[in-house]
């Protein structure tokens, strides 16, 4: 797979150095589909990420966030009795270890998470710092 050179998009930006490796791990997409998940825009400011987890419980699942990534993962709980495969003639839902990864921009907040009818919501809030707000600058003249 080829890798893509942003130093021409780069040369007037500053604190973007990450942005290659992103789009880099991006496309290589060798990330696993288990679990289905839904990133959806509640608002500017809003997201909220669901995630179909259907026979864990809140005890099963481990939220937390490292270095700007938030992980969720889940470790095979499956009971002793779960495990004979003799009883099930079809078994179609999964309940397998995992772990999911979201990058997450720094001014993204985790609000809270809810597991409800099978599916874990996490609500996420953009919290722009003063410093990154728009701003005025005023120009003054130097005296010497």
């Amino acid at each position: 797979m080829r890798s893509m050179d942003l130093t021409p998009l780069l040369r007037s930006s500053i604190g973007f150095d990450h942005i290659n490796r992103l789009l880099d791990k991006s496309l290589s997409n060798n990330e696993a589909t288990y679990p289905p998940y839904n990133i959806e825009k509640i608002n500017n400011d809003d997201y909220r990420i669901t995630v179909a987890l259907a026979g864990f419980s809140e005890d099963d699942l481990d939220i937390s966030i490292n270095e700007g990534v938030l992980i969720i993962a889940a470790k095979n709980t499956h009971d002793k009795e779960d495990e004979d495969e003799s009883r099930y003639l079809h078994r179609g839902i999964a309940k397998r270890s995992f772990e999911r990864r979201f990058r997450l921009a720094d001014t993204i907040r985790v609000n809270g998470a809810a597991l409800e009818n099978g599916l874990l919501t996490i609500d996420l809030q953009r919290e722009v710092p003063e410093h990154l707000k728009p701003r005025k600058i005023s120009i003054t003249s130097r005296q010497k």
